[in-house]
Parts: C-alpha cells; sequence; structure tokens
C-alpha cells in the first residue's frame, strides 16, 4: 500500500522549533514546581536551608552527569528518539515528586528528575544544528531556550494556585503529566529535514546550502573535538554562568520569602517577572546577532557582541541583595536575567556554530555537563552561606562570575568559526 503523501508545509523549521519550544516549557515548569511548593514542603517537613540546598543539588547532580550521557544519546539516536525518552522519563519523574514523605525521597526523586530534563537542551541544539541556516540558529536557539522563562513564569501563579486549592502533591502530579501531551506532538511531527515528507524544496534548499558537508560525519570519531580550545572555552563559560541562573531559579522564591518578608500570594505575583526579562533577553540575542549578520557582519562579531552585551546587565545583580526596597531589588533582578537570557542564547548556539551537526549533542552535553558542575558547587555553598552569613554574598558572587567566563570564553574561543573535522572536506 502506498504511504500517503503530507501536503508541504511552508517554514516547516520554524513549527518544528516551537514544539522544542513546549518541550522546554513543560521542561522547566515540573522543574520550577518545587521552587514555588519550597516554601510549603519545607514548612511541612522543617527542612533548613541547607536541607533545600541538598535536594536541589540532587537534581543538579543527576543533570551534570547525564548531559555528557545524553548528548553521546542523541547524537545515536538522533533527535527524534531521543527527545521522545527524555519527555518520557522527566515527566514520570516529576509526577513521583507527589508520593515524597522526607529529605531522601525529595532528593531521589529530584535525581530521577534531573536524568531526564538533562536531554532537552543537547535533543533541541541538535535540532537546531538540523534545521536552521547559521544566521538563523541564534534566533532558533532563543526560541527553544526562551520556554524555560516561559515554564518559569507560568510555575508561580499555577503552582500556587494548585498549592492553594488542592496541595502541593497534585502540583507535582498535574506538572509532571503536561509532558505527555508534548510527547505525542513531537512524535508526529519531527523528522530530519531531508526524511521529511511535508517539507518544501525551498526550505530545504535553504537548509542544505548552509551545511558544509561534514555536518553529517558519523559521530563514532569525535575524539578530535577534546583536542580543540573552543569546547573547553564553551564549557568553562557554561560552568562559570549558569550557576547564577541556578541561583534565581532556585532560589528566588525562598529569598523573596525569607529575607523580604512574601506571602505565596506575594511571591507568585512578582517572581515571574524576572523570567518575562530572561525571556526578552533570549530573543533580543538572538534576533540581534541575526541582524549583525544580514548587516554584513561576521560571525564572530556577531555571537561576541551579544555575550558582551549580557555580561554588562549581569553585573546590575551585585547591588540587588543590598536595597532596601523589594521591588528594586525585583527590577535588578530582572535586568539580570534579561542580560543572562543573551549570554544563554549565544552561549548555547555557539556548539551549532563550531562543530559539525553530527556531533553537537555531544559537545552541548559536555557543555551541559560543565553548567551542572558550576551550578552543583555554587548551590551547595548557597545553602550553607545563607543559613551562617545572609544572602549577600551570593549576590556579589553571581555578579562577579560571568566577568570571569566572558574572560574564559574569549581566551579559548578567540573566533568563533566553523572547525569543520579533520580529513574532511566541507
Amino acid at each position: 500500500m502506498r504511504e500517503r503523501r503530507r501536503p508541504p508545509v511552508a517554514h516547516l523549521r520554524w513549527i518544528i522549533i516551537s514544539v522544542s519550544f513546549l518541550a522546554t516549557t513543560v521542561n522547566y515548569l515540573d522543574r520550577q514546581c518545587l521552587s514555588v511548593a519550597a516554601p510549603t514542603i519545607s514548612k511541612e517537613f522543617h527542612f533548613s536551608n541547607t536541607d533545600y540546598s541538598t535536594i536541589v543539588s540532587s537534581f543538579l547532580i543527576a543533570y551534570a552527569i547525564m548531559q555528557l550521557v545524553a548528548g553521546g544519546i542523541v547524537d545515536r539516536l538522533g533527535v527524534r528518539k531521543s527527545m521522545a525518552a527524555f519527555l518520557s522519563w522527566w515527566s514520570v519523574a516529576g509526577a513521583l515528586h507527589a508520593l515524597c514523605n522526607g529529605l531522601w525521597s525529595f532528593r531521589i526523586f529530584r535525581f530521577l528528575l534531573g536524568m531526564g530534563e538533562a536531554g532537552n537542551w543537547p535533543a533541541s541544539s541538535r535540532a537546531v544544528s538540523e534545521w536552521f541556516p547559521s544566521r538563523e540558529r541564534g534566533l532558533a536557539t532563543a526560541i527553544f531556550d526562551s520556554g524555560s522563562s516561559l515554564g518559569g513564569l507560568l510555575a508561580p501563579p499555577v503552582v500556587a494556585w494548585l498549592i492553594l486549592i488542592h496541595g502541593w502533591r497534585t502540583a507535582f502530579l498535574v506538572t509532571g503529566c503536561l509532558g505527555f501531551l508534548v510527547l505525542v506532538l513531537w512524535i508526529w511531527i519531527y523528522q530530519k529535514p531531508e526524511c521529511h515528507r511535508s517539507i518544501t524544496s525551498v526550505e530545504l534548499q535553504l537548509i542544505l546550502s548552509d551545511r558544509p558537508n561534514d555536518r553529517v560525519e558519523s559521530p563514532a570519531r569525535s575524539g578530535w573535538i577534546f583536542r580543540t580550545s573552543e569546547v573547553w572555552g564553551v564549557v568553562a563559560g557554561r560552568f562559570l554562568s549558569d550557576c547564577v541562573w541556578w541561583f534565581y531559579v532556585y532560589w528566588l522564591p525562598k529569598y523573596l520569602a525569607d529575607q523580604r518578608g512574601l506571602s505565596l500570594i506575594q511571591i507568585a505575583s512578582v517572581s515571574w517577572i524576572p523570567f518575562v526579562s530572561v525571556d526578552l533577553g533570549n530573543m533580543f540575542g538572538g534576533w540581534f546577532s541575526g541582524v549583525l549578520m544580514r548587516r554584513n557582519r561576521n560571525l564572530n562579531f556577531s555571537r561576541k557582541c551579544i555575550l558582551r552585551m549580557g555580561v554588562i546587565a549581569m553585573l546590575s545583580g551585585a547591588p540587588a541583595g543590598f536595597v532596601g526596597n523589594a521591588a528594586v531589588s525585583v527590577a535588578l533582578i530582572s535586568l539580570v536575567t534579561f542580560g543572562y537570557g543573551m549570554w544563554g542564547t549565544m552561549m548555547l548556539t555557539l556548539p551549532t556554530d563550531l562543530y559539525p551537526s553530527s556531533h553537537v549533542g555531544l559537545v552541548s552535553g559536555l557543555c551541559g555537563t560543565g553548567a551542572g558542575i558550576g551550578g552543583i558547587i555554587f548551590t551547595s555553598l548557597i545553602g550553607i552561606v545563607v543559613d551562617s552569613i545572609s544572602y549577600k554574598p551570593i549576590f556579589i558572587t553571581a555578579a562577579i562570575l560571568p566577568v570571569i567566563a566572558l574572560v574564559s570564553v574569549e581566551t579559548l574561543v578567540p573566533k568563533v568559526r566553523y572547525l569543520g573535522s579533520p580529513g574532511v572536506k566541507s
């Protein structure tokens, strides 16, 4: 029986990345459920800040380990199958939080959640590499990554409402099950552009015309990547900067409750603002990088200009913990997250700029592992510092680390350019 041909769909690549955006949104909604529920859970189970930091670290340990493993899985199985597996895993793990009854159960289920959620970024980054020409990769990355801020934006009102009406266990169950809706959509729509039955010939030609020959190289020979300084520059940049984002993601609701005295309702009414600003930073960074390239600026200038702008904005986090007014503090934090949005989009885009698509999952996973290790170290210190001193040293450190990250990237990635593969003509 002849297979039915699907009607061609114009601009299919933007639909593909929109589904990846939905997956990232659910990913962060599941992740943020704990931070919104933290004041309630900590009170019920008598968790200290140090206890809470060990729960967060459990997620980050699994996340760091699995980023590299997930990258290899993506390169072996392909984007479609690997993302489906990751979505299924983290959705089940998120829902299982409803069964927690103490410190160790929270640690275990956060660890399982981290294992599954780690695969989203390597898979989505490789999807960008497969479906987009270089001038559009920054914006495409910004679109899927902005799902993290939308998830963070939705979490406070949605989770707070579920907690107040149905309890925190229902909140975890509901958010965990949302992933299965995205899973069905993903399996239905995703294929490589060369295999997709709905892609137009014009769009396929656009995608393939920008792809060097060695972007289809087998992932088996990847040792040369580890001998390039560029990969370690991106790893170092992520190691030193992503922990800043983790701080605001996991600790902002607790900070507003503990330090600023806000209620759960008040937290829900203001804690979404920094997530809107990071979304705006994502989109601005991806868009403006493309604008620079269309105005004949080279790839190196276009990417590094956005990185530098992002770091300058993140310096505003230093006074956020010292100002007396909670609204001013949230405003400064929002400027930090706007800067991080610009920075983070470019850091996620760099692997697609530097390496063949057959290795993008591995490189993205390696960078994610570096980011996870940095998050583990910083998050572990946060609980100790907050319990013994205050949040103020953390805000200062979170402003300094991105500067060091930028220096590392500038030094180890002297020029953003496609490196190709040894011995393969492009």
